[in-house]
């Protein structure tokens, strides 16, 4: 009887009652009122055991200040071990995902034990045995900027393999090691220390969700940070790459089938994304369709969908409009078989009564590949294309044919931020004008034979109002 004494000490749990809660929630109470466990050490406790609620409704209710190293770490073991909730609390608790995500913790997630098991392993024996290099433990970004080209194919270049990626992130590690040696210091200590930080920390997750196989996961970072439909394409088609892999490295049929029931959820979220759009601006989208991806290599949410194989989405009336408009050129019909354009063939001199495109819908003409030439030849030769050891032509699956047609699509000054709501979910699209002074205009490349679409090109413009002849057209490109 002598615990009696000390009632702040004891936790009643009345059993059967329907207003009683489970027994683990009563245990995980008596715990957190312990006065010897920090608030630190109750969140982890309640981490630990996956109640959300309890950390929400007791932990973060008051107006403690966290400590944001502290908050930070939570936010990692949250990460690791698939804590979606536990995510989507902490980021409503002062975690800044800008800040928080940086070079090395990234690799560490990817090189994380914790989680669901998944078939990262048997791409990295592939990647690292075509790079004729030992079998490392450890996976670095490098590596997975390979293994991401080599699942997305069709020349896709991915950001962790470029020069400026790598120059960066050997100096984040040179750093990383001065710092922890114990027998030398820093040899610049007044050097500018390198940004490891990421643009858009929410893409990069992604494609570790995706990769990691935490599907779950990979839905809560859709659904933040722009982009959205492009990030849906791309998920949509590593987790279809991620299938054939499976079945190619012949495992349980179990894995297969989950990895193709996540990449179904994909397709149909992409094309739930582009019917909302359209129906809230049909001219937007067919911008946002061929808008350049700065962070995924150059292409477009169209390209992205050609090379998924994403037939609904190339069948959506948006994209069908994009093609048509390829196709007529600078004629200002509806439909290809127009009763003038067939007429004009039967009595010539009725071409004369053919309507052409105003100046303003002249900026939107698609443009051939001569004349892409052209224009490439005129403008600076000097290009960062990143060219380096980390080359990913020899993992892709398939090639594309010359014989394209470049669609070029002017983002108009008015174009801003267009917020969609579909699922309950706020989706982010952001349309920028890249810094220029007016305009920035794209190239999507389209090959007619087999509709197969190519990455897109961008070349801005400094052009205002002048009427553009699409057949002798010259842009500058900065650099």
């Amino acid at each position: 009887m002598m615990c009696v004494k000390k009632r702040d000490l004891i936790t009643i749990f009345r059993m059967g009652e329907e207003a009683s809660q489970d027994i683990d929630l009563a245990i995980l109470i008596a715990l957190l009122r312990s006065t010897c466990v920090s608030s630190i050490d109750q969140l982890k406790l309640a981490l630990t055991w996956n109640r959300v609620d309890i950390a929400r409704n007791y932990i973060l209710a008051g107006t403690h200040q966290w400590p944001e190293q502290a908050l930070e770490e939570i936010m990692m073991t949250a990460l690791a071990t698939d804590k979606v909730d536990f995510c989507r609390l902490l980021l409503e608790n002062g975690i800044y995902m800008q800040k928080f995500l940086t070079i090395h913790r990234l690799e560490e997630l990817y090189n994380t034990r914790d989680g669901p098991p998944n078939t990262l392993q048997y791409i990295a024996k592939d990647i690292r045995k075509i790079r004729k290099s030992a079998i490392m433990s450890a996976y670095t970004l490098p590596d997975i900027g390979l293994i991401f080209e080599k699942l997305m194919g069709h020349g896709y270049r991915s950001n962790y393999t470029r020069r400026r990626f790598r120059t960066r992130y050997a100096t984040t590690l040179n750093q990383s090691y001065a710092l922890r040696s114990f027998h030398k210091k820093p040899v610049n200590t007044v050097a500018k220390p390198v940004d490891d930080t990421f643009q858009y920390p929410y893409n990069e997750l992604l494609i570790w969700a995706v990769l990691t196989k935490r599907h779950q996961m990979a839905l809560f970072f859709w659904e933040r940070g722009e982009e959205a439909m492009a990030k849906a394409l791309i998920a949509y088609k590593l987790n279809k790459a991620l299938t054939h892999e499976a079945n190619d490295d012949e495992l349980e049929i179990e894995v297969a089938t989950e990895l193709s029931s996540y990449a179904e959820q994909f397709h149909q979220l992409a094309l739930g994304v582009l019917e909302q759009c359209y129906r809230e601006n049909a001219d937007k989208t067919c911008q946002l369709l061929t808008y350049e991806l700065k962070n995924w290599s150059d292409w477009t949410c169209l390209s992205l969908a050609v090379i998924s194989h994403h037939q609904e989405f190339v069948a959506h009336k948006c994209c069908q409009t994009i093609l048509n408009d390829l196709w007529i050129g600078g004629m200002s019909i509806r439909r290809y078989l127009n009763w003038k354009v067939i007429a004009s063939i039967l009595f010539f001199p009725l071409v004369l009564r053919i309507e052409f495109k105003s100046a303003e819908e002249l900026k939107l003409q698609p443009k051939t590949h001569e004349e892409h030439l052209a224009t490439q030849n005129q403008s600076d030769p000097d290009e960062d294309d990143d060219d380096d050891d980390y080359n990913s032509d020899d993992y892709n699956s398939g090639t594309l044919s010359n014989d394209y047609t470049h669609c070029r699509l002017s983002d108009e000054n008015d174009l801003r931020k267009t917020s969609i709501i579909n699922n309950d979910v706020s989706v982010d699209f952001v349309l920028e004008n890249k810094n220029v002074d007016n305009q920035s205009i794209e190239m999507v490349t389209f090959n007619r034979s087999s509709t197969n679409l190519k990455q897109t090109l961008s070349t801005p413009t400094h052009q205002t109002d002048d009427i553009i002849d699409i057949n002798t057209e010259t842009s500058k490109k900065n650099g």
